[in-house]
Protein backbone atom coordinates (compact mmCIF):
# COMPACT_ATOMS: atom_id res chain seq x y z
CA UNK A 1 0.00 0.00 0.00
CA UNK A 2 1.25 3.28 -0.96
CA UNK A 3 0.65 5.94 2.07
CA UNK A 4 0.38 9.39 1.07
CA UNK A 5 3.08 11.83 3.51
CA UNK A 6 1.19 15.65 3.12
CA UNK A 7 4.86 16.69 4.53
CA UNK A 8 6.95 15.16 1.40
CA UNK A 9 7.59 17.54 -1.53
CA UNK A 10 4.68 15.67 -3.68
CA UNK A 11 2.01 15.64 -0.59
CA UNK A 12 2.38 19.13 -0.06
CA UNK A 13 1.73 20.42 -3.74
CA UNK A 14 -0.95 18.28 -4.13
CA UNK A 15 -2.46 20.22 -0.69
CA UNK A 16 -1.40 23.32 -1.59
CA UNK A 17 -3.08 23.25 -5.14
CA UNK A 18 -6.01 21.78 -3.60
CA UNK A 19 -6.18 24.94 -1.65
CA UNK A 20 -5.19 27.41 -4.17
CA UNK A 21 -8.15 26.12 -6.19
CA UNK A 22 -10.58 26.34 -2.74
CA UNK A 23 -8.86 30.53 -2.82
CA UNK A 24 -10.21 30.70 -7.10
CA UNK A 25 -13.13 29.19 -6.54
CA UNK A 26 -14.21 30.77 -3.04
CA UNK A 27 -15.00 34.16 -4.90
CA UNK A 28 -16.49 33.11 -7.40
CA UNK A 29 -19.16 31.38 -5.80
CA UNK A 30 -19.75 34.42 -3.64
CA UNK A 31 -19.98 36.35 -6.87
CA UNK A 32 -22.68 33.82 -8.26
CA UNK A 33 -24.65 33.32 -5.13
CA UNK A 34 -24.68 37.24 -4.96
CA UNK A 35 -25.87 37.58 -8.15
CA UNK A 36 -28.52 34.93 -7.99
CA UNK A 37 -29.82 36.38 -4.74
CA UNK A 38 -30.07 39.81 -5.92
CA UNK A 39 -32.08 38.96 -8.62
CA UNK A 40 -34.46 37.29 -6.41
CA UNK A 41 -34.00 39.95 -4.21
CA UNK A 42 -34.85 42.90 -7.58
CA UNK A 43 -38.09 40.58 -8.26
CA UNK A 44 -39.30 40.35 -5.17
CA UNK A 45 -39.30 36.62 -5.11
CA UNK A 46 -38.94 36.73 -1.12
CA UNK A 47 -41.99 38.05 0.35
CA UNK A 48 -41.38 41.76 1.73
CA UNK A 49 -40.14 41.25 5.75
CA UNK A 50 -40.07 37.26 4.94
CA UNK A 51 -37.69 36.01 7.07
CA UNK A 52 -35.33 33.64 4.78
CA UNK A 53 -34.17 30.22 5.55
CA UNK A 54 -30.49 29.77 4.92
CA UNK A 55 -30.86 26.08 4.89
CA UNK A 56 -33.32 26.00 1.85
CA UNK A 57 -31.72 29.08 0.33
CA UNK A 58 -28.18 26.82 0.38
CA UNK A 59 -29.79 23.91 -1.10
CA UNK A 60 -31.73 26.16 -4.16
CA UNK A 61 -28.65 27.87 -4.83
CA UNK A 62 -26.51 24.78 -4.72
CA UNK A 63 -24.00 26.35 -2.11
CA UNK A 64 -22.75 26.15 1.34
CA UNK A 65 -23.54 28.74 4.21
CA UNK A 66 -20.32 30.41 4.01
CA UNK A 67 -20.19 31.72 0.67
CA UNK A 68 -24.42 32.01 0.74
CA UNK A 69 -23.70 34.28 4.23
CA UNK A 70 -20.88 36.22 2.91
CA UNK A 71 -23.39 37.01 -0.22
CA UNK A 72 -26.52 38.25 2.32
CA UNK A 73 -24.33 40.26 4.24
CA UNK A 74 -23.18 42.01 0.91
CA UNK A 75 -27.05 42.36 0.11
CA UNK A 76 -27.81 44.14 3.21
CA UNK A 77 -25.25 46.51 2.97
CA UNK A 78 -26.70 47.36 -0.43
CA UNK A 79 -30.34 47.80 1.03
CA UNK A 80 -31.59 43.67 0.05
CA UNK A 81 -31.90 42.70 2.73
CA UNK A 82 -31.94 43.34 6.40
CA UNK A 83 -30.60 41.61 9.44
CA UNK A 84 -32.12 41.27 13.05
CA UNK A 85 -29.76 40.25 15.66
CA UNK A 86 -30.48 36.31 16.44
CA UNK A 87 -33.62 36.31 13.93
CA UNK A 88 -31.35 36.17 11.07
CA UNK A 89 -32.21 37.40 6.90
CA UNK A 90 -35.53 39.53 5.98
CA UNK A 91 -36.66 40.49 2.90
CA UNK A 92 -37.06 44.36 2.69
CA UNK A 93 -39.94 45.88 3.09
CA UNK A 94 -42.22 47.49 0.61
CA UNK A 95 -44.18 50.20 2.04
CA UNK A 96 -44.85 53.70 -0.04
CA UNK A 97 -42.40 55.68 2.26
CA UNK A 98 -39.19 53.62 1.74
CA UNK A 99 -40.35 53.51 -1.90
CA UNK A 100 -41.13 57.29 -2.09
CA UNK A 101 -37.33 58.17 -0.24
CA UNK A 102 -35.74 55.71 -3.00
CA UNK A 103 -37.48 57.69 -5.39
CA UNK A 104 -36.62 61.20 -4.10
CA UNK A 105 -33.17 59.71 -3.84
CA UNK A 106 -33.40 59.30 -7.84
CA UNK A 107 -34.35 61.96 -8.19
CA UNK A 108 -31.93 63.99 -6.46
CA UNK A 109 -29.03 61.99 -8.42
CA UNK A 110 -30.46 62.54 -11.72
CA UNK A 111 -31.15 65.97 -11.40
CA UNK A 112 -27.60 66.75 -10.28
CA UNK A 113 -26.28 64.40 -13.06
CA UNK A 114 -28.40 65.91 -15.70
CA UNK A 115 -26.68 69.26 -14.33
CA UNK A 116 -23.10 68.01 -14.42
CA UNK A 117 -23.24 66.63 -17.43
CA UNK A 118 -24.17 70.11 -19.42
CA UNK A 119 -20.63 70.66 -18.86
CA UNK A 120 -18.36 67.94 -18.19
CA UNK A 121 -19.97 65.67 -20.84
CA UNK A 122 -17.29 63.90 -23.32
CA UNK A 123 -18.70 64.77 -27.30
CA UNK A 124 -18.00 61.48 -28.06
CA UNK A 125 -19.71 60.11 -25.35
CA UNK A 126 -22.63 62.36 -25.76
CA UNK A 127 -22.75 61.62 -29.43
CA UNK A 128 -23.38 57.84 -28.43
CA UNK A 129 -26.01 58.07 -25.59
CA UNK A 130 -27.77 60.12 -29.02
CA UNK A 131 -27.57 57.59 -30.86
CA UNK A 132 -28.60 55.21 -28.68
CA UNK A 133 -31.65 56.92 -27.95
CA UNK A 134 -32.34 57.57 -31.88
CA UNK A 135 -31.96 54.02 -32.73
CA UNK A 136 -34.38 53.03 -29.73
CA UNK A 137 -36.95 55.33 -31.06
CA UNK A 138 -38.56 52.31 -33.49
CA UNK A 139 -38.98 50.11 -29.71
CA UNK A 140 -41.52 52.92 -27.96
CA UNK A 141 -44.09 51.36 -29.48
CA UNK A 142 -47.31 49.58 -27.63
CA UNK A 143 -46.39 46.61 -28.90
CA UNK A 144 -43.17 46.94 -26.44
CA UNK A 145 -43.48 44.70 -23.41
CA UNK A 146 -42.97 47.11 -20.04
CA UNK A 147 -39.73 45.00 -19.29
CA UNK A 148 -37.93 45.76 -22.52
CA UNK A 149 -39.35 49.50 -21.95
CA UNK A 150 -37.94 49.92 -18.35
CA UNK A 151 -34.64 48.42 -19.94
CA UNK A 152 -34.08 51.31 -22.26
CA UNK A 153 -35.38 53.74 -19.74
CA UNK A 154 -32.33 52.75 -17.64
CA UNK A 155 -29.98 52.12 -19.81
CA UNK A 156 -30.68 55.79 -21.22
CA UNK A 157 -30.41 57.30 -17.35
CA UNK A 158 -27.33 55.51 -16.71
CA UNK A 159 -25.57 56.52 -19.54
CA UNK A 160 -26.75 60.10 -19.03
CA UNK A 161 -25.25 59.92 -15.50
CA UNK A 162 -21.99 58.39 -17.15
CA UNK A 163 -21.73 61.75 -19.06
CA UNK A 164 -20.68 63.10 -15.61
CA UNK A 165 -17.59 60.84 -15.49
CA UNK A 166 -18.54 60.05 -11.59
CA UNK A 167 -18.63 56.20 -10.38
CA UNK A 168 -20.00 56.93 -7.29
CA UNK A 169 -22.56 58.24 -8.69
CA UNK A 170 -23.19 55.92 -11.53
CA UNK A 171 -22.85 53.31 -8.63
CA UNK A 172 -25.68 54.83 -6.47
CA UNK A 173 -28.16 55.37 -9.32
CA UNK A 174 -28.01 51.59 -9.98
CA UNK A 175 -28.31 50.97 -6.89
CA UNK A 176 -31.52 52.60 -6.89
CA UNK A 177 -32.63 51.47 -9.71
CA UNK A 178 -32.49 48.01 -8.85
CA UNK A 179 -34.24 48.32 -6.08
CA UNK A 180 -37.31 50.31 -7.14
CA UNK A 181 -37.21 48.25 -10.69
CA UNK A 182 -40.44 46.03 -9.88
CA UNK A 183 -42.11 49.26 -8.72
CA UNK A 184 -41.54 50.84 -11.52
CA UNK A 185 -42.24 48.18 -13.44
CA UNK A 186 -45.90 47.79 -12.23
CA UNK A 187 -45.95 51.30 -12.95
CA UNK A 188 -45.61 51.22 -16.68
CA UNK A 189 -47.69 48.08 -16.75
CA UNK A 190 -50.54 50.29 -15.57
CA UNK A 191 -49.86 53.43 -17.07
CA UNK A 192 -50.12 51.27 -20.59
CA UNK A 193 -53.29 49.40 -19.24
CA UNK A 194 -54.92 53.19 -18.21
CA UNK A 195 -54.13 55.24 -21.15
CA UNK A 196 -52.03 53.24 -24.31
CA UNK A 197 -49.34 51.64 -24.71
CA UNK A 198 -48.26 54.92 -26.64
CA UNK A 199 -47.88 57.06 -23.86
CA UNK A 200 -44.59 55.67 -23.05
CA UNK A 201 -42.23 58.05 -25.53
CA UNK A 202 -38.52 59.22 -25.85
CA UNK A 203 -39.48 62.76 -25.86
CA UNK A 204 -38.89 63.44 -22.50
CA UNK A 205 -34.87 62.14 -22.60
CA UNK A 206 -34.63 63.89 -25.78
CA UNK A 207 -35.33 66.87 -24.26
CA UNK A 208 -33.31 66.34 -21.14
CA UNK A 209 -30.25 65.45 -23.82
CA UNK A 210 -31.17 68.36 -26.12
CA UNK A 211 -30.64 70.81 -22.47
CA UNK A 212 -27.40 68.93 -21.92
CA UNK A 213 -25.90 68.98 -25.77
CA UNK A 214 -26.79 73.28 -25.46
CA UNK A 215 -24.82 73.10 -22.12
CA UNK A 216 -27.59 74.45 -20.52
CA UNK A 217 -26.90 72.84 -16.89
CA UNK A 218 -30.57 74.82 -15.66
CA UNK A 219 -32.10 73.72 -18.52
CA UNK A 220 -30.75 69.88 -18.34
CA UNK A 221 -31.79 69.84 -14.72
CA UNK A 222 -35.36 71.33 -14.91
CA UNK A 223 -36.09 68.91 -17.77
CA UNK A 224 -34.96 66.09 -15.67
CA UNK A 225 -37.07 67.51 -12.68
CA UNK A 226 -40.19 67.64 -14.83
CA UNK A 227 -39.63 64.01 -15.76
CA UNK A 228 -39.30 62.27 -12.68
CA UNK A 229 -41.47 63.86 -10.83
CA UNK A 230 -44.50 63.20 -13.10
CA UNK A 231 -44.71 59.74 -11.19
CA UNK A 232 -44.47 60.73 -7.89
CA UNK A 233 -47.95 60.51 -7.30
CA UNK A 234 -48.43 56.93 -8.64
CA UNK A 235 -46.54 55.82 -5.59
CA UNK A 236 -48.76 54.80 -3.04
CA UNK A 237 -50.99 53.04 -5.95
CA UNK A 238 -48.23 51.01 -7.61
CA UNK A 239 -46.78 49.72 -4.10
CA UNK A 240 -50.53 48.36 -3.23
CA UNK A 241 -50.74 47.21 -7.27
CA UNK A 242 -47.26 45.29 -6.11
CA UNK A 243 -48.99 43.78 -2.79
CA UNK A 244 -51.87 42.51 -5.01
CA UNK A 245 -49.51 40.67 -7.57
CA UNK A 246 -47.22 39.48 -4.80
CA UNK A 247 -49.89 37.87 -2.20
CA UNK A 248 -52.26 35.95 -4.23
CA UNK A 249 -55.18 34.19 -2.80
CA UNK A 250 -54.16 31.49 -0.68
CA UNK A 251 -50.89 32.84 0.63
Amino acid sequence: MISFDPFSTIGFDIVLSGFRNQMQTAPATVERTYLQLKEMAVNYDFKPDSRLNETELAKKLATSRTPLREALNRLVAEGFFTFRSGKGFFCRSLNPIGIMHLYEARAAIECEAASLAAHRADPTKLKELEQYLDESKANYTPGTSPTELLRMDEAFHVGLTSLTDNKEMIRLLENVNDRIRFIRLIDLRTLAERNGGEVVTIRPHAEILQAVKQGDSEAARQAMVQHLTKRLEAVTENVRNAFAELYTPGD
